[in-house]
């Protein structure tokens, strides 16, 4: 018993960076850094050694070599360096007779794991390559610790022949296997996203340039009037008063379009959700009206300031408001109504519509990756909003009913100037 305990323990260890990657990574748009992995693998280096292994005082049996090879496949070559560096230095703080013999077998395992990591990097049969990474340090250090030391180890024979190589092997295998499906999952989910914002901004695009094309013919007509009849000053002010508002209008609408689809920068700040909220409707009003979907924006005369990042939220806005009028063009007289309120030190945003509506079944599963209720959705917009409003410190609370109406409330926490 005391054996399998020692294993989870050192396996438990070794799988850190996996479940600490899931956590620290779950709501934001980006994969992890090279100083993630130093970190994580600096910490479960020192708790494993902390806790290590050992039935001969002076020798430590951990999963050093484990963090060696993933530091190396996925923080690169300084990465492992510095936790080269470390676990000398700590390795020689708890001293011991395998201290210098555990210098050794590193210098070694620094030489096989470039080796691996070569290979690792250039071929596609990855698992292959995990799978012997894992049978070298579960053989080399058994066979180095053997030979510097084979009284002790006949001596504890079960538990070098099998504590060592398995959490070695499994630990490898479990790490590196893990971690690239939790990376690649994560990659793909940030591609297809993008390609879900560029594909919604295209929607939006071409009800704007239908909606952009009344006022410049506006403009166009008055400037034929005021040609035709150049004496009549009144007119011409009137005219040229009616072709700037129309001009003023068109120039609104198409920054609020382009500081939406530009890239997101990673910033918070103190931001008007009342002033996203109006910059959000011009954009989306002409893509309701092709749609034949009335939209009403219903918000307090004061500020409601959050902090937040402004693109951020105008994409969440965008992708709730878009999804609610799709909803609604199928159905007679189709309404979205966007109304923001305050509430115990929350803003509350609701979004409702009277479109199709979902079923209970369809509710539960909102926000999950690649569900959607449209035929040819793949519901990563939605995903991306849910992501976005928890990592602000927000919920999500959804009511609906088949053919009568969706709505969603969004609370998000009130922000201050000394936030």
């Amino acid at each position: 018993m005391s054996l399998f305990k020692e294993i989870i323990l050192q396996l438990f260890f070794a799988l850190a960076p996996f479940v600490i990657y899931n956590i620290y990574y779950r709501d934001k748009l980006r994969n992890y850094s090279p100083w993630f992995i130093l970190a994580t693998s600096s910490a479960c280096l020192l708790l494993s050694m902390t806790f290590a292994s050992s039935r001969t005082e002076g020798l430590i049996f951990d999963i050093r070599y484990v963090m060696i090879f993933f530091s190396l496949v996925y923080g690169g070559l300084q990465t492992l360096l510095i936790l080269l560096i470390e676990f000398a230095a700590y390795r020689m703080y708890i001293g011991g007779q395998g201290a210098p013999v555990s210098l050794l077998i590193v210098a070694s395992a620094f030489g096989l794991s470039l080796i691996l990591h070569r290979w690792y990097r250039n071929t596609y049969r990855k698992a292959l390559v995990t799978f012997v990474a894992g049978i070298v340090f579960a053989s080399v250090p058994l066979i180095m610790v053997y030979f510097f030391f084979p009284v002790q180890t006949q001596e504890n024979l079960p538990f070098h022949l099998f504590v060592i190589p398995l959490q070695n092997a499994l630990g490898i295998w479990l790490l590196m296997s893990l971690f690239s499906k939790a990376v690649a999952d994560k990659e793909l989910f940030i591609k297809h996203a993008q390609h879900e914002k560029i594909e919604t901004m295209s929607h939006v695009a071409a009800s704007l340039a239908h909606e952009v094309r009344n006022p410049l013919t506006a403009v166009k007509g008055f400037l034929k009037l005021i040609r035709e009849n150049p004496e009549n000053r009144v007119k011409m002010e009137q005219y040229i008063t009616i072709s700037l508002e129309e001009i003023q209008r068109t120039e609104t609408i198409l920054s609020d379009y382009l500081s939406i689809s530009k890239p997101h920068a990673q910033r918070r700040e103190l931001i008007d959700l009342c002033g996203q909220m109006q910059a959000i409707g011009e954009v989306m009003s002409p893509f309701a009206n092709m749609h034949n979907v009335g939209l009403e924006i219903q918000k307090p005369e004061e500020a409601v300031r959050i902090m937040a990042n402004p693109d951020e939220i105008k994409q969440v806005l965008l992708n709730f408001i878009k999804n609610a009028v799709e909803a609604c063009s199928e159905v007679p007289n189709g309404r979205v109504i966007l109304r923001l309120t305050t509430e115990d030190r929350h803003a509350v945003l609701t979004i409702k519509d009277n479109g199709v509506g979902m079923s209970e079944s369809q509710i539960n599963r909102l926000g999950s990756i690649y569900f959607s209720t449209k035929t040819n959705g793949t519901g990563l917009g939605l995903t991306y909003s849910y992501q976005v409003i928890h990592a602000l410190g927000g919920s999500v609370m959804v009511t609906s009913k088949a053919q009568v109406g969706t709505k969603f409330a969004i609370l998000l926490p009130l922000g201050s100037a000394e936030s």
